[in-house]
């Protein structure tokens, strides 16, 4: 793999791989801020190849089993909040690597789509950093709590086809964390935890921004196919047999975030069986 330091993808690349998370987050930063500054570009042709991520850099633990072995702890007792930040922890850990995989993997394509996805990469290593200090204070350390793989899962299916990237995995896989963070939130409060609480809100608020990116490409992408977003979205959710959004929805996230009100009544609906829509 090349080692061009002002080569935008091999960068992302070389973050990506990055087994260490203190290394990835600051291989990430650099790289952010180098693009800020305009010490980097995006080349005609680099010489980085596009490779097939099966999985990225990450530690040797947690370990990782099937998404429906995951214990899930309610936050009554410090291990069962230990339990719940791992969890969070590990999705923006794994957010991480999206937003670089979508730096290195996707090629010729507008520089605002590299802005965007290198300044979410940013936001997530800073979110993974805000969470892993909580679970320092609470005892405990990323890798202390199994985990599964089912953001990345997506990623790999997706690898082919920046549209279907953007419909999957901002806006069904991502969007969920905005419905699930208020009842989170609610249920600390209830235990007191506040300074938990208050880094929620910091991603939260990101968050929203996120899927929001997510949900322009997504639509940057139909308008240059000509295919109608909000069918499409169905399509490709029935297609990849991607997760229903369980109810409640947070209705003023996703809207926020770019969701029109009647998709958002159709999402709130049963799903649809595969082959109706």
């Amino acid at each position: 793999m090349p080692e061009d330091q002002d080569d935008l993808h091999a960068r992302a690349w070389r973050a990506l791989m990055s087994p260490v998370p203190a290394d990835k987050a600051a291989f990430t930063g650099r790289l952010f801020d180098d693009w800020g500054a305009g010490r980097l570009v995006v080349p005609d042709a680099s010489p980085c190849p596009v490779l097939a991520v099966d999985d990225p850099g990450r530690p040797e633990r947690p370990e990782l089993i099937a998404h429906t072995a995951v214990v899930r702890r309610k936050p009554v007792s410090p291990e069962g909040r230990a339990a719940l930040l791992h969890a969070i922890a590990h999705i923006e850990f794994n957010a991480i690597n999206l937003a670089l995989d979508c730096v290195y993997r996707f090629r010729g394509l507008p520089a605002e789509f590299y802005a965007d996805w290198l300044r979410v990469a940013a936001e997530e290593a800073y979110h993974f950093g805000l969470l892993s200090e909580r679970l320092d204070a609470s005892g405990f350390a990323y890798g202390d709590f199994p985990a599964h793989r089912g953001l990345w899962d997506m990623a790999v299916k997706t690898a082919a086809d920046p549209l279907a990237r953007m419909a999957l995995v901002p806006r069904v896989l991502e969007a969920r964390g905005l419905d699930a963070t208020p009842p989170i939130i609610a249920s600390l409060r209830r235990v007191g935890d506040e300074a938990t609480i208050a880094v929620l809100d910091i991603i939260l608020r990101d968050e929203i921004g996120h899927v929001a990116l997510g949900d322009r490409w997504f639509r940057h992408f139909c308008a240059g196919r000509g295919l109608e977003p909000e069918a499409t979205y169905l399509a490709l959710m029935a297609e990849f047999d991607a997760p229903w959004p369980p109810k409640p929805l947070n209705v003023e996230a996703r809207l926020q975030a770019g969701f029109s009100a009647s998709e958002i009544a159709r999402l709130e609906g049963v799903k649809p069986q595969k082959g109706s829509e």
